[in-house]
């Protein structure tokens, strides 16, 4: 039967699937994608796009909640589209996180398993990202009833951008996502432009002064504060960055750019640096106990994982499935800005980072000798074809491959040079378990999986971490 979009159904919610949402089949067994419905809902709903091998449908009444339904905590929620599980409860987020990682590794993959360790959940599950960023706009997204009341408003708004709208964003008053001193920071600056009457970015005109915020904030209590200008009018940029400063004595650095392109991305950009030294540094234990704390700074184009807490847990895994002996030469590709490779070198022999990014391997050296690490090499290169003899004769054979690439996962032709390079090992830390599926079904004739466990670093999404050890079959 072709259910045809508008239809009304009574579904149950059996599981949750891609991108968050809750999946139900009809009686003849269609798959049904339904956006925030929760395994155990009984709902009804209309169907607003009808495929051929699925449907999509909102829900307009919750007939029975799940015993997993929660109250969520923002006032926002269902609107901003950032904490798409909010209202579910946090120990079923885990479950659900949990089994997605097992079936795609054992479906999508192919593979077989052992038992899953424990996924590691997030003790701190609000306020727990060290970055957010916020965009202004003189489009604020107005809300169904805003549209027919055929009011004027004012359509100045500070926030974040409605899933699938560039062009509008939803005003935020609180996030819970980040800390309380940060979202004072934000309406502060909120509060200072409309009493001044300073323009809000338009998109669609590409002009206006105040662009956007990032917000940074280390686990030493550092502060950073990046904004973007859309004009250089630097009286009224000198006396905000001024104003913000005497209000919030705790920001360690701020750094501010006149942005006026197409796009806000920061690192092509000529960033200056008001007040402070242009970083804030973030502390994290060593994997034992006793060992000096690693420090990293962190600069505005800076990658560090953005929930700190659970970036020490991550990373304790890696080390709990590498079970070093300080014998172990480490290829670490994907290295970033080299926060894994610092913190397995004091625990093997040497550590060679491979990295695309020249200014990640930039701020990956400068982080080393700040720590005093000197087994450890950094370089710039393409990981399709970085692993030449003479690099191979250069920073020896690897014993141990890690790797934590983007969400696509590997390149195939990465994949093709680490069976050619053959190490007894690779750790794989992945953001996707999806395309960590697929990228370990390429290698699945000379690797197997020896023990895997997730890693929740972002508790009301969808989003799970991956600790993947493979071993070689002969070796």
């Amino acid at each position: 039967m072709n259910v045809k979009k508008g239809a009304q159904l009574i579904l149950e919610i059996q599981s949750a699937g891609a991108q968050g949402k809750g999946v139900a089949r009809t009686s003849e067994g269609q798959v049904v994608f339904v956006p925030y419905g929760i395994p155990g809902d009984q709902v009804e709903v209309t169907v607003i796009q009808s495929k051929k091998k699925f449907l999509e449908a909102q829900i307009d009444k919750i007939l029975k909640p799940s015993p997993s339904r929660i109250s969520p905590k923002c006032s926002h929620f269902g609107i901003c589209g950032g904490c798409k599980w909010q209202h579910m409860d946090y120990e079923a987020q885990l479950a659900h996180k949990k089994a997605e990682v097992t079936n795609n590794l054992k479906h999508l993959g192919g593979l077989q398993l052992p038992e899953p360790d424990p996924i590691l959940g997030c003790s701190q599950i609000f306020g727990y990202r060290n970055k957010v960023e916020f965009s202004f706009s003189s489009m604020r997204w107005l809300s169904e009833a805003e549209v027919a009341s055929r009011n004027l408003y004012d359509r100045r708004a500070l926030g974040f951008h409605i899933p699938g709208r560039w062009d509008k964003v939803l005003h935020i008053d609180y996030c819970h996502l980040h800390d309380a001193y940060s979202n004072e920071i934000r309406n502060f600056i909120f509060k200072q432009a409309i009493e001044n009457n300073w323009s809000f970015w338009n998109p669609r005109e590409q002009r206006g002064l105040l662009r956007t915020i990032m917000l940074r904030i280390s686990s030493t209590g550092q502060y950073m504060v990046l904004l973007q200008f859309g004009e250089d009018n630097q009286k009224v940029i000198d006396s905000l960055l001024s104003r913000l400063l005497k209000a919030f004595p705790k920001i360690y650095t701020l750094v501010y750019a006149v942005n006026t392109k197409g796009n806000d991305a920061i690192y092509d950009l000529n960033l200056q640096t008001f007040s402070g030294p242009g970083f804030i540094e973030e502390k994290m234990k060593a994997y034992k106990e006793g060992d000096p704390d690693l420090i990293f700074r962190i600069s505005p184009k800076s990658f560090y994982q953005t929930n700190s807490l659970q970036a020490e847990k991550l990373y304790s895994r890696v080390l709990d499935y590498l079970q070093p002996t300080g014998n172990e030469n480490i290829y670490d590709l994907y290295t970033g800005t080299g926060t894994i490779a610092l913190y397995m070198a004091k625990y093997v022999k040497r550590v060679t980072g491979i990295e695309l990014v020249p200014d990640a391997i930039a701020d990956a050296r400068s982080n080393a000798e700040l720590n005093g690490i000197n087994n450890i090499d950094f370089v710039v290169g393409d990981m399709k074809t970085a692993f030449s003899e003479d690099f191979i004769t250069h920073y020896g054979h690897p014993d141990v491959v890690v790797v934590d690439p983007p969400r696509d996962g590997m390149h195939p032709t990465v994949v093709s040079q680490l069976l050619r390079l053959n190490p007894q090992r690779i750790i794989y830390v992945s953001c996707n378990s999806a395309t960590q599926a697929r990228d370990i079904a390429l290698m699945k004739d000379k690797y197997s999986i020896e023990c895997y466990g997730p890693v929740d670093m972002f508790p009301h999404t969808h989003h799970i971490e991956n600790v993947a050890l493979l071993k070689a079959v002969t070796w």
